[in-house]
């Protein structure tokens, strides 16, 4: 016995001082004790590798890169791509422009010459400032489209300095493999894009730092540059048990982690009270030097140039809660304008894809055509632009607009809408008088849906339900006076005469089908007892 506890005595100081084990060291174990294929033993027959080496060869010669290496758009050309898509914001369209066409020749040299991958280069790296709704995402998701690289976005407030809690900032270059559909080699090309990262800036409140953000901006730092980020999270246990599987089945390893060298990062955010700490210091600058002229200068310089955060520096950056460190990995900056309402005209009438003409889409889907005239456009952008929301507001404006519209006209008859101004402005008098006028036909419509009631009606139960025209006119009025449409209204009235007709048939099978008159549809279910009750007294 004593022999016996001190063997389990020395087993037990033995775990102690071997290293701790990780998930995919037991997940090894777990497979071994379920039976499963060791690691180190796994073997193809000549069969299944000849089969698998084919497949493998078949997949090499689609080149995932090819698009990337044939990305030959000048700066101008990119420029132009966006003016399709995004109204104004001209200097944030060079700016971009430019440096992912600097990113991207970088890559393709790399790609050319892998002797060139091992040489220093400095990332450009984005950072975008500028309100809601002015096109930040939009540009990016353009960007992407047109290289034809992976792109995935994320908001910055949804990551913790740990990960346990939250989001792991590594997981964001997992999702861009996943949204290179599981190619890592494409995806170590790919663009990321961080919204809302002003909200990362650690600030003093009530005489405490707020340290949470400061230290995601310091888990990010790891990736802006060159890292080596796993594939699969240690916590990951579904992950690796299905990484294991596809090794046990292939034979080959795939790869495990992904390097961030060349994927692009661009931050945004709207940094509201940074354009306070720039006006701050213009001003004590101008002062400093120039006294009350200097002062009076700067009135100027700033009624002038309201877009303060164009005169954004590094210096406002780490005043605004940045770590010096963080804001250097963004080399280049570029405050976006506000959109007015001419430019959220524009976006109306000239941006492909855009707000209007997904609503003309919309419309057509309920068999309308819509149209408008320019002065109603003009006033949908005036509207949008008290929302402050940026385009945004165009949505806004329009759903709010066209939420009756889309409820009321569907199954009327009309086929047209032109919007007015004046529809604008009174937009419930506008609908009333356009159903007003197209009364008749919506009637005649109304008409015929108790027929197509009757015939689905049949359909389904095998009974045909025969309304007289009395009857279906009738109908149509009670469904009117309910606020409901004609199909609904006999849904509900007919509920129960399913049952009921199979309780008849019973007593007289030969009984399929019943007719209607007006009074009856007034009260349908004294109707169907009526009917219940007189077959079986004739039995």
């Amino acid at each position: 016995m004593i022999d016996d506890k001190e063997e389990r005595n020395s087993a037990d100081e033995q775990k102690k001082d071997e290293p701790p084990r990780h998930g995919a060291d037991l997940l090894k174990d777990l497979m071994d004790k379920l039976g499963g294929i060791p690691l180190g033993s796994i073997r193809l027959d000549p069969g299944e590798a000849e089969q698998y080496g084919a497949a493998e060869e078949k997949e090499s010669q689609i080149d995932p890169l090819d698009l990337i290496k044939k990305f030959s758009f000048k700066p101008r050309e990119i420029r132009d791509y966006l003016d399709r898509y995004v109204i104004s914001q001209s200097e944030a369209k060079k700016v971009l422009a430019t440096a992912v066409r600097d990113h991207y020749d970088h890559v393709i040299r790399c790609l050319e010459a892998p002797e060139d991958a091992k040489r220093d280069f400095a990332k450009a790296n984005v950072l975008m400032m500028g309100p809601t709704g002015v096109g930040k995402t939009y540009l990016m998701r353009c960007i992407a489209r047109l290289i034809g690289v992976p792109f995935v976005k994320a908001d910055a407030t949804k990551f913790s300095e740990t990960g346990y809690v939250g989001y792991d900032v590594e997981d964001i270059i997992r999702d861009l493999v996943k949204a290179a559909d599981g190619d890592a080699k494409l995806a170590q090309f790919g663009i990321v894009y961080i919204d809302e990262v002003d909200k990362l800036a650690s600030s003093a409140t009530d005489g405490h730092k707020d340290v949470s953000g400061r230290g995601v901006q310091v888990n990010l730092l790891k990736l802006l540059e060159d890292s080596d980020v796993r594939l699969i999270a240690q916590n990951d246990m579904m992950g690796q048990m299905q990484a294991m599987m596809n090794y046990q089945r292939h034979g080959s390893r795939p790869p495990t982690t992904i390097s961030t060298k060349f994927i692009l990062f661009i931050v945004s955010g709207a940094f509201s009270k940074l354009d306070a700490i720039v006006k701050r210091r213009i001003g004590s600058t101008v002062i400093g030097f120039h006294g009350t002229e200097g002062a009076e200068v700067f009135e100027e310089r700033v009624e002038e140039d309201a877009a303060l955060l164009k005169h954004v520096q590094t210096s406002d950056l780490v005043n605004y809660g940045f770590e010096p460190e963080f804001v250097g990995r963004f080399p280049v900056r570029v405050a976006l304008d506000e959109l007015g309402e001419p430019e959220l005209e524009k976006i109306l009438t000239t941006a492909e894809n855009g707000v209007w003409e997904q609503y003309v889409e919309t419309m057509a889907g309920y068999d309308i055509a819509l149209s408008a005239e320019r002065d109603a456009l003009k006033h949908i952008a005036a509207d949008a632009v008290k929302e402050k929301t940026g385009a945004r507001g165009l949505l806004t404006v329009l759903e709010r607009f066209f939420r009756d519209f889309k409820f009321e006209l569907p199954g009327t008859g009309i086929t047209e809408l032109k919007l007015t101004s004046e529809m604008l402005s009174k937009p419930k008098e506008a609908l009333d008088k356009l159903l007003a006028s197209n009364r008749e036909e919506a009637e005649r419509l109304a008409y015929g849906e108790v027929a197509a009631f009757s015939e689905r009606f049949r359909e389904q139960t095998g009974f045909g339900l025969e309304f007289s025209h009395e009857a279906a006119l009738k109908l149509v009025a009670l469904a009117q006076q309910a606020d409901k449409t004609v199909r609904g209204y006999c849904e509900s009235q007919f509920k129960d005469f399913e049952y009921g007709l199979k309780l008849i048939a019973k007593a007289h099978p030969e009984k399929t089908s019943f007719q209607l008159e007006a009074a009856d549809v007034e009260a349908p279910q004294q109707v169907l007892t009526k009917w219940i009750k007189e077959s079986y007294e004739g039995n």
